[in-house]
């Protein structure tokens, strides 16, 4: 079976245009994990919390995603936000998605939205009602960063000149179109958290073909709330709140000492 699929690849960055298409990016310093949240450049702290990982959501900041390949062999990476693709905005499965692709053990940063060849709009946390799943009416899956490695297939040596293999591997898929199921909340508000479309940055990418294994080689889906929904799922413990009837019992009597003059008033 011929499992080749175009990816994208400029300035250090690939993405996949297939059925299978794929984007990567410039490296830089390896992170501790596979996939990081990265606020103003610093990876935020995961959570694990019945079976899942969750990050806290700041509203209002640009964020990007780190990616790392711990293999010694080239990967595609079908990574989506709020359910949808960071290449082109669709609602598939992970092996039909256009992927990312990293080269061994290389690292990338994907900052946003790619809406072309050469430019991106930032991951922004925002609310459901502002989220970038809202305005494309695709609201089924805001709340969650998903990504899916994919190991480049590595080839086996036989002799096979035939023309039927050569035309095997000359042929590629077609792509294959998803179908955008909209839906979700109506009552989005400022309660929850999904993400927007924020600045224009560059972010420029080109098209490649890999050959992909069919079975993903590792999954990782993070959930991602602002901070007083993480405390009402238990996840973060509740700030400290001053209790007046508290303060009052610990009042005592008398202090040693004089009366203290009153701060002037100016």
């Amino acid at each position: 079976m011929n499992h080749r699929f175009a990816c994208l690849m400029a300035a250090g960055l690939a993405l996949a245009a297939g059925p299978r298409a794929v984007i990567s990016a410039s490296p830089v310093r390896p992170a501790v994990g596979d996939v990081d949240i990265l606020v103003d450049g610093a990876p935020q702290p995961r959570y694990a919390h019945d079976g899942r990982w969750y990050v806290e959501a700041r509203k209002g900041r640009e964020y990007a995603i780190r990616l790392r390949n711990p293999y010694a062999v080239r990967v595609a990476v079908a990574l989506s936000v709020d359910g949808l693709n960071t290449i082109d905005a669709r609602e598939t499965t992970a092996a039909d998605a256009r992927k990312w692709v990293l080269g061994p053990y290389e690292t990338v940063t994907i900052s946003g939205w790619q809406t072309s060849q050469t430019e991106a709009r930032r991951f922004e946390f925002t609310t459901e009602a502002r989220s970038y799943g809202h305005a494309l009416g695709k609201t089924a899956n805001l709340g969650v960063i998903s990504a899916v490695f994919f190991k480049e297939r590595v080839p086996s040596i036989r002799l096979d000149t035939s023309n039927e293999h050569a035309g095997r591997q000359a042929a590629a898929p077609p792509e294959q179109e998803a179908a955008a199921a909209a839906g979700g909340d109506k009552k989005a508000n400022d309660e929850y958290a999904a993400t927007g479309m924020g600045r224009r940055t560059g972010h420029a990418v080109a098209q490649v073909w890999l050959d992909l294994e069919d079975a993903p080689v590792q999954t990782l889906n993070i959930r991602y709330e602002f901070h007083p929904q993480l405390v009402r799922l238990g996840i973060l413990p509740p700030a400290p709140t001053a209790d007046p009837l508290q303060r009052r019992e610990r009042a005592r009597g008398f202090e040693p000492g004089f009366s203290p003059e009153p701060p002037r008033q100016r």
